[in-house]
């Protein structure tokens, strides 16, 4: 009896358990069903596939006889498609890919802090996003965010204010909030694409911010919103094929 795919499944299947029990420090003894549901509340990746696993726990144990003093035999052989997707999910819990690998190409929109207002606004309009990022000498000072900056404006316009003398006169820099940065997330580079959900599933975000060691100050890799979402989604799809 040829016996690859029984070894293939088993391969993916003790990855995936000493993976999970790596990550949450579980007992060495818990079984495999308990080990799924619990870590099925802090890993979304686990979660989406928490009904799956659970098969494939049970299927490991048709697939497998212990008898004592006598080790492991196999006694079943699993199919194709049962063995091609225990291994794709092991990948995605295992060796989940980086952000950076999802996104080799991402347009950054930026403004310098001593550029006046108008430059965001006119970013804003040419680019369609709901971020600029601002730098000051090279350094990632803040962000400007549509949404604060709509808020800026009418407030100038509530006052009687001249909108084009402001947006001429006031900087990119001027309009920085500390605060705003709350409403993002910063990142390393190392940041997986299940990070990066984990992140967005937390709390309500406008993006996710990639810089070398995820610091403020640092240059912008790149940056996830709910929008790239669906490319996400086929990048994953896409992984399930990719030579390994």
């Amino acid at each position: 009896m040829d016996q690859e795919n029984a070894a293939r499944f088993l391969r993916s299947y003790n990855c995936i358990e000493a993976r999970l029990k790596s990550l949450y420090s579980v007992r060495p003894t818990q079984n495999f069903t308990d080990l799924v549901k619990r870590c099925s509340d802090m890993n979304i990746t686990v979660r989406r596939y928490a009904g799956e696993l659970i098969d494939y726990g049970k299927l490991r144990n048709a697939i497998v006889h212990q008898a004592a003093g006598t080790g492991e035999t196999v006694i079943a052989i699993p199919c194709d498609e049962v063995v091609d997707n225990i291994e794709y999910i092991e990948r995605q819990i295992c060796r989940p890919p980086k952000v950076t690998d999802a996104f080799k190409v991402k347009k950054i929109v930026t403004a310098k802090a001593d550029e006046p207002l108008l430059r965001a606004v006119e970013e804003f309009a040419a680019n369609r996003q709901k971020t600029v990022i601002v730098y000051d000498h090279g350094t990632m000072a803040g962000v400007i965010n549509s949404y604060a900056l709509y808020g800026l404006i009418a407030k100038v316009a509530s006052e009687g204010g001249d909108l084009t003398k402001y947006l001429t006169t006031a900087t990119c820099g001027d309009a920085i909030d500390a605060r705003e940065m709350d409403n993002y997330c910063l990142m390393n580079k190392y940041a997986t694409v299940l990070d990066v959900f984990t992140e967005f599933e937390k709390r309500r975000l406008v993006a996710v911010i990639i810089t070398e060691n995820g610091v403020l100050g640092e240059k912008v890799i790149s940056m996830v919103t709910p929008a790239d979402f669906p490319r996400i989604n086929k990048f994953l799809e896409n992984y399930n094929v990719k030579p390994f």
